[in-house]
């Protein structure tokens, strides 16, 4: 029988920072000239597992996505984000169940949680490129190191090579007040593209509602891109309890 997530739902929404997504009908959000760095390890599957819904399957082996992007430009200004997902899939399809997000603009985060249900908290974070290195930050608003990523020895590549995943949020609808998961599925068109060697740095799973769940072991891949990225509209919401395949609803074409 294949895996599926052992999430306690309820437990983990009163303990976590969850949006409230203010229905699915928002439009597509373009930002342009955007700087993703997006590093991959290994972690343990047996804890990973309590980390997802019933929704989704765990991957096997699984991993933790560490993505810190900025965005330069913006209809709300400026914003760097964060987030940390775990490595999924929903029925057959590869994606990426967040824990949580970190912005660095009230405003953008505000954006995100809202439209498309990201589990945003604002905090400080920076995306930096050096000539050997791209390293991205994290410190919550209440002055604790969250997170420290690098990409080293940068190497170019096109960026067919590069194939991110889209995101599944835990959220609630302010609507009916149901708890509800939404895909998040954004499209690229990339200008850049590197890989390099992932360094995880240092990393806290609690201020992420990864308890002491997310412990990564081993390094996969890193890549450094920029792109232009658009947040689609919302097609798929499921339901946390159940199985993709069964609680899984369309919103739009």
């Amino acid at each position: 029988m294949p895996l599926s997530g052992t999430m306690d739902v309820a437990a983990f929404a009163a303990g976590a920072h969850l949006a409230e997504i203010h229905g699915f009908k928002t439009d597509a959000w373009t930002l342009k000239g955007a700087q993703i760095l997006n590093v991959y390890y290994e972690v343990d599957i047996d804890l990973a597992q309590q980390l997802l819904p019933v929704t989704v399957r765990p991957v096997i082996p699984a991993y933790a996505m560490f993505n810190v992007t900025h965005y330069p430009e913006s209809l709300v200004g400026p914003f760097t984000i964060a987030d940390v997902r775990l490595g999924c899939r929903a029925g057959v399809r590869p994606r990426g169940f967040t824990l949580a997000s970190y912005v660095d603009s009230e405003a953008a985060a505000r954006e995100l949680a809202h439209r498309w249900g990201f589990p945003a908290r604002v905090g400080k974070v920076a995306l930096r490129a050096f000539h050997d290195r791209i390293v991205g930050r994290v410190v919550t608003a209440e002055g604790k190191p969250a997170l420290e990523v690098e990409m080293l020895d940068r190497d170019f590549i096109s960026g067919g090579d590069i194939q991110y995943v889209s995101s599944m949020h835990l959220c609630r609808n302010r609507e009916d007040g149901k708890l509800t998961i939404v895909q998040c599925d954004p499209e690229w068109t990339f200008s850049k593209a590197e890989r390099g060697r992932p360094n995880l740095v240092s990393f806290d799973s609690a201020l992420w509602n990864g308890g002491d769940k997310v412990r990564p072991n081993w390094p996969i891949s890193a890549s450094y891109a920029i792109a232009d990225v658009t947040l689609s509209k919302i097609r798929y919401v499921s339901d946390p309890n159940q199985d993709a395949f069964r609680g899984t609803t369309q919103v739009a074409a």
